[in-house]
């Protein structure tokens, strides 16, 4: 059993069902902490983290999570790269690799992000494919690149326009390589 499409920042495949439920819970109240409450949220990830294995790729990407969803990009990048370098693929590997190559972007190493995301476009499609060409337009766009950011935006916008998608898409194609 697969976990739904991820309608909050972190949710996480079941490590068993009463942790996942408990997990989604969480973080669908994460609207309910304010700037001076961050860390009781931070706290409440931190407790359920806890009763992950000590190795766990999960336990450092939920805890990058709650770091970056409150505002501390500088925080969440070192959890990211643990979560990765400990194995954290699939879809919860693509969501920390688009993760932690917004926050470099956010604490000013917006190059490695787009190290980082490039591989990524000729990944297996799946419902990140936007996420993908949206932070790294933004990555792009940091380093002065914002034609191909733009092209990236317009690429991943047409398909989902009730019509034009056609035209965009050339648009898209012609803002980097305007002799095709």
């Amino acid at each position: 059993m697969g976990s739904p499409p991820a309608a909050h920042p972190c949710e996480s495949e079941p490590v068993n069902e009463d942790w996942e439920q408990r997990t989604t819970a969480a973080w669908a109240t994460i609207d309910d902490y304010d700037e001076d409450h961050a860390a009781d949220f931070r706290a409440v990830i931190d407790t359920l983290v806890a009763e992950l294995p000590a190795d766990s790729p999960l336990a450092p990407f939920e805890q990058a999570c709650a770091w970056d969803s409150t505002g501390h990009s500088d925080r969440a990048v070192p959890l990211y790269r643990e979560a990765l370098a400990h194995g954290l693929s699939g879809y919860k590997g693509r969501r920390a690799r688009i993760q932690l190559a917004s926050s470099l972007r956010n604490i000013g190493q917006p190059e490695e992000g787009v190290k980082l995301l490039t591989p990524e476009l000729d990944a297996p499609s799946d419902e990140l494919d936007d996420a993908v060409r949206a932070c790294l337009a933004l990555c792009l766009s940091s380093l002065g690149r914002d034609r191909e950011g733009l092209a990236l935006v317009l690429g991943a916008l047409a398909p989902h326009l009730p019509r034009y998608q056609r035209s965009m898409a050339n648009y898209a194609r012609l803002l980097t390589d305007p002799d095709s």
